[in-house]
């Protein structure tokens, strides 16, 4: 059993125009920065034995802004990336809306297997995040784990730590910079 605490990457220009992200490489916007060092402040005295983030730029920039205030390295890993949104990314929640209504429509009626066209459904996100969460904690077995990802991905690690539905994940999307507790057994996955 590890303990995690799951961070969501600090804001981006894409987050503020509510833009779908998934996994194009968006850096922090000013703000995020900021978010990022505020958490960075509020951790700086937390032990952890490791921290993961995912690859891409705005979850990597908030690992380092929190690494460096732990002085402690980072381990990336692809598998904690966000959901790919295929040919959603970069389009507006508006324009998803008006351009792919009936796919936008079945992402409500079926959170857990719907997906963009060209994308993943939420149900393989959990699966890898999960298949990453197990791995991190056979390495630190009983340890802290400080992992840096993005809101969806995350959010698929809290329902499943604590027995939630994958239909529910969309309820349990942190804000960025905002940390969230589980604790991770692989034996009962």
């Amino acid at each position: 059993m590890v303990e995690i605490t799951l961070v969501r990457h600090g804001q981006t220009d894409w987050n503020a125009a509510r833009r779908y992200q998934g996994q194009a490489d968006i850096p922090l916007n000013q703000v995020g920065i900021d978010q990022a060092k505020t958490l960075a402040l509020t951790i700086k005295g937390e032990r952890y034995d490791a921290i993961y983030a995912s690859d891409l730029s705005r979850a990597a920039q908030t690992a380092e802004i929190l690494a460096a205030a732990l002085k402690m390295p980072i381990h990336t890993d692809a598998r904690l990336r966000e959901i790919c949104q295929g040919i959603w990314e970069g389009m507006s929640l508006d324009e998803v809306q008006e351009k792919y209504s009936e796919d936008f429509k079945h992402g409500f009626e079926d959170p857990a297997f719907s997906r963009a066209p060209g994308g993943e459904s939420v149900a393989e996100v959990a699966a890898r995040m999960s298949a990453a969460a197990d791995e991190i904690a056979a390495r630190h077995p009983n340890g802290r784990i400080l992992l840096v990802s993005h809101g969806l991905a995350v959010s698929t690690l809290y329902c499943q730590a604590n027995g939630i539905s994958l239909t529910q994940v969309y309820h349990h999307i942190p804000d960025n910079a905002v940390p969230m507790q589980v604790t991770w057994d692989t034996e009962l996955k």
